[in-house]
């Protein structure tokens, strides 16, 4: 359970969360700014990228929505199939270098702006596709999930080939954004936002694995992709090695003294200036979660862990395009030893903070801000202004005073530990005031 403190205009979006807006594909095949993934019911006990809306379940194969039946259908109409007919409705989201296409809109009664995704019709997609030298076919797209009650099938593609095709996009007010900055435009609150946020996660975390496994890693075979590219398989017929999606877990701890008064939050050189948070590091082969913690800890800070409770996970498809998938693994972690020894070549720096430190830095005004600016910054980069502006200067309060610290936003599974901390709200973690006795796990 993630407790975090609601404005009034974040506590009535909240409220509205369980219900569920199904979304009408537009009755034209033009392209539309409008066209939008539907919102599902999710609330803040789903991290950002978790939750989507086109995910939710696998079909069996002969299910015409399911990757293989939707494939073939897919197949039949970029070859101008006449015999092959199909109620289905493709879209189609193009991704560029790790970006995926995004369009904005305005918000109802209000004079800020909103993106979407810029879903495109199979039928617009091929007709954007016609001069290209590269010949469109099934292989090239990523089966992304669908929605039975629309009758449509999501696919994801890469196009960072077709340079022609961007000049295309912007005079239809469509450009590429990175993920991260839609992360940080998207309102939290919103379940629509969160819910495309997903979907962009999952289909930059898949389409940049395509991209880092064209190879078999046993023989050096070529890889090809199967089941519409859920999986990659060799293509050497001595090897047909299978390859699916990598996953990288990262764990991802709360370090919290003996008293449960003080927490170890850390700053790294690529942190925006003031932020602080917690502890990370990627698991090694052979270690369990809880182990990981521990290693890293001492590793980075010199601090002995006792006990390791987990928290929660969340997918994080937003580091580099060699490491697509990863997943941050949550835990709290209590302390053994409390002098810090900082390794300077993985930290800036790391401190222990009190409660009402922590507690004073989940300054939603600063997020709010970056929220406003970044979605400021896509809709200049629609309209073709892309602005030369740093989002880590935006992280200001609306009087123009600064914080003396914060820590990560609502998007990030840091702030839901940090947060759960402060208010002492662990949901069944055993976050209790008064902890005499610590595992030696």
């Amino acid at each position: 359970m993630k407790s975090i403190s609601l404005s009034p205009r974040h506590f009535n979006s909240y409220k509205s969360f369980h219900s569920h807006n199904p979304f009408n594909p537009p009755s034209s095949s033009s392209i539309s700014s409008s066209t939008s993934i539907p919102t599902m019911s999710i609330s803040l006990n789903s991290h950002a990228f978790a939750g989507n809306p086109i995910k939710l379940k696998t079909p069996k194969p002969e299910n015409p929505f399911s990757a293989s039946s939707a494939l073939e259908s897919l197949n039949s109409q970029l070859l101008n199939n006449t015999h092959f007919s199909s109620s289905i409705n493709f879209k189609v989201l193009p991704f560029k270098k790790g970006k995926p296409l995004a369009t904005f809109s305005a918000r109802p009664n209000d004079t800020s702006s909103t993106w979407h995704l810029g879903w495109i019709d199979l039928t617009d997609f091929k007709a954007l596709f016609a001069n290209s030298t590269l010949e469109l076919t099934g292989d090239l797209f990523v089966y992304l999930g669908y929605l039975d009650e629309e009758n449509s099938v999501y696919w994801g593609i890469d196009v960072s080939s077709e340079e022609v095709l961007v000049s295309e996009f912007a005079s239809k007010s469509l450009c590429f954004v990175e993920v991260r900055t839609l992360m940080v435009a998207s309102d939290w609150a919103d379940a629509r936002a969160m819910g495309e946020l997903a979907i962009a996660g999952h289909a930059r975390a898949l389409l940049e694995w395509h991209n880092v496994s064209k190879f078999c890693g046993h023989c050096g075979g070529k890889t090809v992709p199967v089941e519409a590219g859920k999986r990659k398989q060799c293509s050497n017929p001595s090897c047909k090695k299978k390859v699916y999606p990598r996953v990288d877990p990262v764990v991802i701890m709360l370090v919290i003294d003996r008293e449960n008064d003080r927490a170890l939050l850390s700053k790294q050189s690529r942190f925006v200036p003031r932020m602080w948070s917690c502890l990370a590091g990627f698991i090694e082969p052979g270690e369990s979660l809880e182990e990981a913690v521990k290693r890293e800890t001492w590793e980075e800070t010199g601090i002995e862990v006792g006990e390791v409770v987990y928290h929660s996970s969340q997918p994080w498809p937003v580091g580099p395009s060699n490491m697509p998938c990863q997943l941050m693994v949550g835990f709290f972690a209590y302390a053994k030893s409390f002098d810090i020894n900082v390794d300077k070549g993985e930290l800036e720096d790391a401190r222990w903070h009190s409660r009402e430190d922590v507690r004073n830095a989940l300054t939603f005004a600063e997020y709010e801000k970056a929220q406003r600016t970044a979605a400021a910054k896509v809709e200049q980069m629609c309209k073709g202004v892309e602005r030369q502006q740093s989002l880590s200067s935006d992280f200001n309060v609306e009087s123009g005073e600064l914080a003396p610290m914060f820590v990560p936003g609502p998007f990030a599974i840091a702030h839901h530990l940090i947060s759960s901390w402060v208010y002492n709200e662990g949901s069944g973690s055993g976050l209790n005031k008064d902890r005499n006795s610590f595992s030696n796990l």
